[in-house]
């Protein structure tokens, strides 16, 4: 399989395939990895040109001059724009990176065909954020025999079902997310996280494309209420709770979350043919 990458105003991306192109941004202290092991169902799909970004101060994109998530934005914008040209295209996002696609579906008006959020962001706030207890609904010690202190340690604060599908996962698409990161970088944006009007306050009307929302049932990093609190503002969104399922959501659920991605990409691809 070929992988074209190649950098727009320094932001780095990835881009696997050939057809509708469909952006996919991940979320805050990791990179675009966290997110390709839906590349192989999206693949499976047929005629998505998937670009995976890394946002500034993670993955290979340097931090620049961005000082806050209205940079971070800025610059997304730009680097789609040179990705897709006038292109019709759809975008994904998980956790941070799902209250950044939610700022592009809204920007970009009909030139999105459809937006996903995999335990997105809907309030910026931590404190102001509706979300569970810690819970580990499954423990394995067993899974930890040799395994590095750090890592275990960065696996099982992330786990709510510990599995040795979900440590594999975490060693191969999360951890190298971690370590790439600009910490100074990130804790500058973190001081300025959050947008100047959320997208939908800022929307002259509700976003009619098709939409999907997946959360975890466990997710005590965002939850699940706040994402459900916007849902009158997308009438064409499925809504997805998922149990045994935390902030990892792709880690712990990928089956679901994989036919659900699936799921919504026919919905854009009738919903086009439609127009």
């Amino acid at each position: 399989m070929s992988v074209a990458v190649f950098r727009v105003r320094a932001v780095h991306s990835e881009t696997r395939g050939e057809g509708t192109p469909l952006v996919l941004i991940h979320g805050f202290g990791v990179d675009h990895r966290i997110l390709l092991p839906l590349d192989e169902t999206i693949a499976a799909h047929g005629g998505w040109r998937r670009i995976y970004v890394d946002l500034p101060g993670m993955g290979q994109t340097p931090i620049g001059e961005v000082a806050s998530t209205e940079d971070v934005a800025r610059a997304l914008t730009d680097a789609v724009r040179e990705a897709v040209g006038d292109e019709p295209f759809a975008v994904l996002g998980n956790s941070y990176g799902g209250m950044l696609a939610r700022r592009l579906a809204h920007d970009f008006g009909e030139q999105v065909l459809g937006l996903a959020t995999l335990a997105g962001v809907f309030v910026a706030k931590h404190g102001a954020r509706t979300a569970p207890p810690r819970t580990v609904l499954h423990e394995e010690p067993a899974l930890f025999d040799g395994v590095p202190e750090k890592t275990a340690t960065g696996y099982r604060d992330f786990a709510v079902w510990q599995s040795a599908a979900g440590l594999a996962n975490y060693v191969e698409t999360v951890e190298p997310g971690v370590e790439a990161i600009d910490q100074p970088a990130l804790e500058r944006i973190a001081q300025n996280y959050a947008f100047d009007v959320e997208p939908e306050d800022a929307a002259s009307g509700p976003f009619t494309k098709p939409a999907l929302f997946v959360v975890g049932r466990q997710d005590e990093v965002v939850g699940y209420v706040d994402a459900w609190r916007r849902l009158e503002h997308y009438p064409r969104a499925s809504f997805l709770v998922l149990d045994a399922a935390g902030h990892n959501i792709i880690g712990e659920q990928f089956g679901l979350v994989g036919a659900a991605v699936t799921e919504w990409l026919e919905r854009i691809r009738r919903d086009s043919a439609s127009r």
